[in-house]
């Protein structure tokens, strides 16, 4: 049966692609990824400086997947090769608040006037700036950048108060992006 649905991504120069079985290993100048990419209906191989990513079926979610897979693999290309950051803002108006960072925990010190500080840790790979009140995540891997600034930002959330009047918390200013120079 023919391809009803097909999409290739070019690899670029310098990025090393390699699949065993259902597992593809993206190897840049900046680290390694790995993914497991498992449907039974969608297939994909890797070929020279190609990916292909194809289905037989008509099925407008199997389809869909196939968009989701290719971003994916964009993304593994682009954080090998360049990275991801994000950014977020700590704002505070009733309390000053102290942050910093352990081995793979981010910490809040005097949130909301708390004596007990707050904690959360880090996904692997993941490196977190503190300056001043702005807090800068970075990595090769898309996903994992997004999940530190969202366990981040589920850190400070209030409870209890008036949300209008007690806007205290760490908030996302910029949403994981490729990093555009070199630091």
């Amino acid at each position: 049966m023919p391809e009803i649905a097909k999409k290739e991504i070019v690899i670029p120069e310098g990025i090393d692609v390699k699949q065993e079985g259902k597992k593809v290993a993206v190897k840049g100048s900046k680290g390694e990824i790995e993914r497991i990419f498992n449907h039974p209906l969608v297939k994909l191989s890797v070929k020279g400086n190609n990916i292909k990513i194809s289905t037989e079926e008509k099925n407008k979610k199997i389809k869909a997947i196939l968009g989701t897979w290719a971003a994916h693999l964009n993304n593994m290309l682009a954080g090998v090769e360049k990275g991801f950051e994000a950014k977020m803002k700590m704002v505070y108006t009733h309390f000053p608040v102290k942050l910093s960072t352990e081995s793979n925990e981010f910490i809040i010190n005097n949130f909301m006037g708390e004596k007990k500080p707050r904690k959360v840790s880090l996904p692997e790979g993941v490196d977190v700036k503190i300056q001043k009140d702005e807090v800068v995540i970075s990595g090769i891997n898309r996903d994992t950048v997004g999940q530190a600034a969202a366990k981040i930002e589920q850190l400070t959330i209030v409870r209890g108060y008036d949300r209008r009047v007690f806007q205290d918390g760490c908030w996302l200013t910029q949403k994981a992006k490729e990093i555009e120079h070199d630091q």
